[in-house]
């Protein structure tokens, strides 16, 4: 039988039941025959667009205030995790230093997930054996009840949601362009699930000269298809969608210039927007990790909000007091005066040794107390706004959410644990510290008897 009358018969809208019958002998053979085609043809970006940039049509629960960025405490979302068998056809990304499974010596994170909360479905077995012989397993951030769950736990926790990180370089490959789209729907629909907030953070790292229309392309096919901007649960400030650009002003040789960045901010701000840029550390100053060019304040001054970058610039308490005065408490100053709001990063260590072979847990984390610092200094420095660098992170250290300290044993790879503290003790140390942010609970300087009572008791 001719298959394009096939086609036509089992499409018709007005199909005779008896001659639909008599067709569906020929279904499965059709079907393959379409997964054959399908599986030849390379996957193509508009494709992608019609497959997954969609407006939400889900329930929205009530929560945080999604009107302003004042008052939260936001995390970093990578979500960039992929596994062998995930169905987004990209083998192991960001798991693995090389191509190939995960397994000894080809680990590239430092952090092992606590994955005992998810499903039978959600969890990816790998090459690495515990200690008893059972398959260490890890997750994709393609699974959407995966991500569901992790902003469930925001909700749990008292975090008031997170940037969702896009980078610009990763969507011209078709399948890296539907992961991506994919991991940013599973976050909008576990925002607005949860009642959390989120916004999309673009990140120019690895993007090339004359290329910030590529950004403003991509905002503009989720603002029209995925009417994004319009969601419920999509953060606002001063009365506008938040776009976050990070990684303006950066002294490492990027290839784009701040005459293009200034372009892209504009071209945001034209279009309705609020905008934050993830600025260097010295910003103000010109120096070390910034470009020593007047530009970049210029650019600075257009800015809704200004976030300098930093992780790894402090390694222990007096570090983070001394980056408080030096930094942080001026820096505050200045964007009063300009009437920019100002949102410091915090993080709760750093290790990066599966990734680049330095030393394992470069920054310590000093059972929470590093982290917990962080949050003092900026709150006593009249910091109104954080955020976590980050929330999922176990490439170089520094997440937050979940993680176990039934690692695999030490081999070729080696991995850091909780030092046995509870597996959600830094998503605890987050949330109280919010409310500390917010007044709910007193100021202190050190962590607080709540969160360290219960573990001295154990």
């Amino acid at each position: 039988m001719n298959k394009q009358i096939l086609i036509q018969a089992l499409l018709a809208k007005n199909a005779d039941s008896r001659k639909v019958g008599a067709l569906c002998r020929y279904g499965l053979a059709l079907a393959l025959t379409f997964v054959s085609i399908n599986a030849a043809e390379p996957l193509t970006r508009e494709q992608v667009l019609a497959e997954t940039l969609h407006p939400y049509d889900g329930p929205s629960a009530r929560g945080v205030d999604i009107s302003t960025l004042t008052g939260k405490v936001m995390c970093g979302y990578q979500g960039w995790f992929n596994a062998e068998g995930d169905g987004a056809e990209r083998g192991w990304v960001h798991w693995t230093r090389h191509r190939g499974g995960m397994s000894q010596g080809n680990a590239k994170v430092d952090l092992w997930p606590d994955v005992s909360e998810l499903k039978a479905d959600e969890r990816i077995a790998t090459g690495f054996p515990h200690q008893d012989g059972r398959a260490a397993e890890v997750f994709s951030s393609f699974k959407k009840p995966t991500v569901l769950r992790h902003f469930e736990w925001m909700r749990d926790y008292g975090i008031d949601g997170a940037f969702v990180q896009r980078f610009i370089t990763d969507l011209g490959d078709a399948k890296a362009l539907r992961h991506n789209n994919t991991v940013l729907a599973s976050c909008r629909e576990g925002a607005n699930r949860a009642g959390r907030a989120y916004a999309v953070m673009y990140d120019l790292s690895g993007l090339g000269a004359e290329r910030m229309n590529s950004v403003l392309d991509d905002f503009h096919s989720l603002r029209e298809r995925m009417k994004i901007t319009e969601d419920p649960a999509y953060l606002k400030h001063h009365g506008k969608p938040l776009v976050a650009v990070w990684g303006v002003g950066f002294s490492d040789h990027r290839a784009y210039t701040i005459a293009e960045c200034r372009h892209l901010v504009e071209s945001l701000k034209n279009e309705g927007c609020a905008v934050m840029l993830g600025v260097p550390t010295s910003w103000r100053e010109l120096t070390r990790d910034a470009l020593p060019e007047p530009a970049l304040l210029e650019l600075v001054r257009l800015a809704d909000v200004i976030s300098p970058w930093t992780v790894g610039r402090y390694g222990d308490l007096e570090g983070v007091k001394r980056h408080g005065e030096k930094f942080i408490e001026p820096d505050l100053a200045w964007c009063r005066q300009q009437r920019i709001d100002y949102l410091p990063v915090v993080f709760p260590g750093f290790s990066w040794h599966n990734m680049t072979g330095k030393a394992l847990d470069q920054i310590p984390r000093q059972e929470g107390r590093f982290l917990w610092s962080q949050f003092a200094a900026v709150k006593q420095a009249g910091a109104q706004m954080i955020y976590v660098a980050m929330f999922d992170e176990v490439d170089e250290g520094t997440a937050i959410f979940k993680c176990a300290n039934d690692v695999p044993p030490p081999g070729a790879s080696t991995f850091l644990t909780y030092g046995g503290l509870p597996s959600d003790y830094y998503l605890r140390i987050t949330g109280t510290a919010a409310s500390m942010l917010r007044d709910k609970i007193p100021f202190s300087q050190t962590i607080p008897e709540t969160l360290i009572s219960p573990l001295k008791s154990k």
